[in-house]
């Protein structure tokens, strides 16, 4: 298997069992890895997209946890991450049909591919395009 990138992101959500069903479902990652921590709670999941990563968990305090916040805590968000995905009107649609919040709708863009941008079902800020940054 190709290592990917060296930068794995991390996010943590209140309820991340449902983040990691509707992270597969409607961005199309697959799930490598769940650690349960046993009380309903995820102590370290592992989503894989490509050749990328997204490392995720349940939000609590102590540990890791302690220093993150969530975007409602902060009164917005921090962060976001890019998306790279082959078809991104099939994201879009899914992510409308799973009732995400739609910021910016899908468009060409001027630097090529085609994109959107929306915030999941926490309110983590995604950007999803066909945009490729590593292609010449």
């Amino acid at each position: 298997m190709d290592k990917g990138s060296s930068l794995i992101p991390v996010i943590l959500y209140r309820d991340a069992p449902a983040a990691i069903t509707w992270l597969c479902q409607v961005f199309g990652f697959r799930e490598q890895l769940r650690v349960s921590a046993g009380n309903g709670q995820i102590e370290h999941a592992q989503l894989l997209h490509g050749s990328g990563m997204l490392m995720l968990g349940s939000l609590k305090d102590s540990g890791f946890g302690q220093h993150m916040r969530e975007p409602q805590q902060v009164g917005g968000n921090t962060q976001s991450l890019y998306l790279q995905v082959a078809d991104a009107d099939a994201v879009y649609a899914r992510v409308q049909q799973a009732g995400f919040e739609v910021l910016i709708p899908i468009k060409d863009e001027e630097y090529g591919g085609r994109g959107f941008t929306c915030k999941d079902g926490e309110g983590h800020l995604w950007s999803v395009g066909s945009y490729d940054p590593w292609s010449e």
